[in-house]
């Protein structure tokens, strides 16, 4: 299986499986000299771990992240990092993968079983394997590592829709995103996704979710023309998280509704002598390159495959069966895909950051 890596000065390799002993992670391209502990990576691994609430997986991991390799104590008593490659381990804690007995030579709809033995030859039944959003949190601890690279830049991701509910933009608090479960920075939102969630869960069924990430304080001139676009980065960055079917920047798919003279962000000079755009329709990006706004991503997250409810299936043998999945699982997986989203928007972030310093000198 190859294509475990992503980025390309900063670059990113996981492994292993949802039920296996270990899963961790290779950030290959972190600059030397940046301090770096456990501690600066454990407390964005605690927002994305499960269990935390009745509206995640009970799965219970701890998610403790270690450092393996690619830093160092200075004289100073500082842990910083050296230039080599920082490799990152979580071990798994809570596998249960008699769970998933019934389904061993079961395709579950929705999921990746089918697509992965076609493929192979081969599948981890137990939870999925590689295609389970357990490798998601070395995503963010790697994304932890990335925000060391591009301090200075602010990244924040909320939850702006949960099945049919949405958000009111007027009620927009990046504080209340860390006060509520499903970080949500609408606190009458939550209220409603409290209620929503718990007669879905209770049914045994799922629903899908809209994540939002904005980065501020990215200069303008970040990203490259045509195959080295930054929204072209992030496009694929967010569509590579599991269980992710759209992608927006901006004003995305809504900008096919708008006149040119509403989609066009205008631009005057602000008291500094500096460009300003009058609006943020593009969400930070021309032409492939950063303007200075803020970058603005949304993506859209299905309902989790794995629901009580039967669905017609077949067997490997192509017996056709009903499928009912057991076990512990998200009724919205995309509540804890908020830090993954953060995570790979850093991840991304890194990458060019480094890119454009290497052109500019």
């Amino acid at each position: 299986m190859s294509h475990n890596s992503f980025g390309h000065l900063f670059r990113v390799t996981t492994w292993g499986e949802s039920h296996g002993p270990a899963i961790g992670c290779v950030v290959d391209g972190c600059p030397p000299l940046i301090p770096l502990t456990e501690a600066d990576i454990q407390g964005f691994m605690d927002r994305r771990k499960p269990g935390q609430s009745r509206f995640t997986t009970q799965r219970q991991e701890a998610d403790e992240v270690k450092i393996l390799s690619g830093v160092m104590v200075d004289e100073d008593g500082v842990q910083k990092t050296t230039g080599t490659p920082v490799s990152l381990m979580v071990e798994n804690t809570d596998q249960r993968s008699k769970d998933y007995s019934k389904i061993k030579d079961r395709f579950r709809p929705g999921h990746a079983d089918f697509t992965y033995d076609a493929k192979y030859g081969i599948r981890d039944y137990r939870g999925g394997g590689r295609s389970s959003a357990r490798e998601t949190a070395m995503r963010v601890a790697a994304g932890a590592v990335a925000r060391k690279v591009v301090q200075g830049v602010s990244i924040r991701g909320a939850l702006v829709q949960v099945g049919p509910h949405r958000i009111e933009r007027g009620n927009w608090d990046w504080d209340e995103v860390d006060r509520n479960p499903f970080f949500s920075p609408d606190a009458e939102a939550a209220a409603l996704w409290a209620d929503y969630l718990d007669g879905v869960r209770k049914a045994g069924s799922s629903v899908g979710a809209v994540i939002e990430v904005v980065a501020e304080g990215v200069p303008a001139g970040w990203g490259a023309p045509v195959y080295g676009k930054l929204d072209t980065d992030l496009a694929a960055a967010m569509m590579s998280i599991n269980a992710v079917k759209g992608v927006e920047i901006g004003n995305g798919f809504e900008a096919a509704s708008l006149t040119g003279e509403d989609n066009a962000d205008e631009i005057r000079m602000n008291n500094a002598g500096r460009p300003k755009f009058l609006s943020n329709n593009a969400g930070g990006v021309l032409g492939g390159i950063s303007n200075g706004d803020p970058l603005v991503v949304r993506f859209a997250v299905k309902p989790t495959s794995s629901i009580l409810t039967e669905r017609k299936s077949i067997t490997r043998q192509g017996e056709e069966v009903d499928v009912r999945t057991t076990g512990r699982h998200d009724p919205c997986v995309g509540i804890r895909a908020v830090p993954v989203g953060e995570a790979m928007m850093a991840c991304v972030l890194a990458d060019h950051f480094l890119r454009h310093r290497g052109q500019v000198g």
